[in-house]
């Protein structure tokens, strides 16, 4: 019986690791800089499959928040070329020690980063995710199959033809860089029963497609989390930050996770400072939907539900949260967060501290946007996702969150008694 596609990509990419996992940093970076060569040199034929999706996107009746996610220009595609860029001159993680220990029998042992193996990647729309999780696997040693969503597939299939053009020209295996192009959601749900194949599953995308994935996988999962993230405004809150801040963190790209959905503000804050600030976002079209407290200082506003303020709306909707302190702003947080990114707008250094120390998020802020919860921005190049569990790694996954470890034990004749 013939193997499916989903199967058979996973297993000549389980061969390929077994070569990549020889090679040197030199050998791999080489391959990268090909990599982001081709990206500039083959943009247009991108572009042009790019344009084939956003097509059927709004044919499809997509949301333009959702069509910018998946929109590509040539200003995206070199923003991609720079990130493989940046992963060249990352230190490579694989063969540092970690530990070394000797015993008194005379045994010597070390610790060491070793690469995952084969990583397979689920996730939505963004593009650019192909080109990222392509660059942090590889330079990692990890052989890797992707799974993008159908909206993006023009642009992934073009994408990974040029990748594996590069690849190529290089000592890295062009079967360790894999794209599932079955759209139907079987072909997820196989992945995640890979087990043998792949050694773990990352999903990136939304609240159900992270929760199909933890709940049906027998693969190992990373867990990135959905984005329900915060900014609190505290009384003391400079009203000129506080603006600067929580527009950033709504408006510069609203479809993107990290993008705020919930404004708390403190009620004395409120008081003096909301009903300007809301039409601040008003003129930037934000609807706002906001707690009883909210409506007598912002008519226009609706009244927002739980289940409001548990949405991760990708889109010019937010939602406001009166509270009388801190602690209820940490608990709505709680509540309601997805332990993603949130953020302290205040002027009272003891407020900080005790709402870093108490919020439970993969990243937290004082005074800057939560926008910044991003791979690029920490210096890591690119990122796998953001990893929202407590296992393994956490926040922004750069190349040290794509290893494992291995011990190795020296010795000369030793045995157990």
């Amino acid at each position: 019986m013939n193997q499916s596609e989903v199967r058979q990509k996973a297993t000549l990419a389980k061969a390929a690791a077994t070569v990549l996992n020889r090679l040197d940093t030199q050998q791999k970076n080489e391959a990268l800089q090909l990599m982001a060569q081709a990206l500039r040199q083959e943009q247009e034929i991108i572009l042009t499959a790019n344009l084939e999706d956003l097509e059927r996107g709004r044919q499809q009746g997509t949301a333009p928040s959702l069509l910018d996610r998946l929109a590509l220009t040539p200003e995206r595609i070199n923003a991609m070329a720079e990130g493989l860029e940046q992963i060249i001159d990352l230190p490579d993680p694989i063969g540092d020690v970690l530990e070394a220990l000797d015993r008194p029998n005379g045994l010597t042992i070390d610790k060491v980063r070793v690469p995952l193996g084969v990583i397979g990647i689920i996730y939505e729309a963004r593009p650019n995710v192909t080109v990222d999780a392509a660059g942090l696997c590889l330079k990692t040693g990890n052989a890797v199959v992707l799974r993008g969503g159908s909206s993006a597939i023009s642009s992934n299939r073009q994408i990974i033809e040029v990748l594996h053009r590069a690849l190529a020209l290089s000592a890295i295996p062009v079967d360790a860089l894999q794209i599932i192009e079955d759209p139907n959601r079987a072909s997820v749900d196989e992945m995640l029963k890979l087990k043998g194949l792949l050694d773990v599953v990352i999903p990136r995308g939304g609240r159900s497609l992270i929760q199909n994935v933890v709940e049906n996988a027998t693969v190992p999962v990373i867990e990135t989390g959905a984005g329900v993230c915060h900014t609190y405004l505290d009384a003391s809150a400079d009203p000129d930050m506080a603006s600067n801040i929580s527009l950033n963190a709504k408006v510069q790209r609203p479809s993107v996770c990290n993008s705020m959905e919930t404004l708390i503000v403190h009620s004395d804050f409120a008081t003096r400072h909301l009903a300007s600030l809301a039409e601040q976002f008003k003129e930037s079209n934000v609807e706002i939907r906001g707690c009883e407290a909210t409506l007598p200082i912002i008519p226009w506003a609706t009244l927002a539900t739980d289940e409001d303020y548990s949405t991760e709306y990708n889109d010019y909707i937010m939602n406001v949260k009166i509270v009388n302190n801190v602690q209820e702003a940490l608990d709505h947080i709680a509540q309601h967060g997805t332990q993603h990114s949130e953020c302290i707008i205040t002027e009272d250094k003891d407020q900080a501290a005790f709402f870093i120390q108490e919020v439970d998020a993969a990243a937290v802020y004082h005074n800057a946007s939560t926008r910044f919860t991003d791979g690029f921005e920490f210096g890591f190049g690119a990122e796998i996702g953001i990893s929202t569990q407590k296992l393994h790694a956490r926040g922004p996954m750069g190349l040290p969150s794509l290893t494992s470890t291995k011990y190795r034990i020296y010795g000369n004749g030793q045995i157990r008694r």
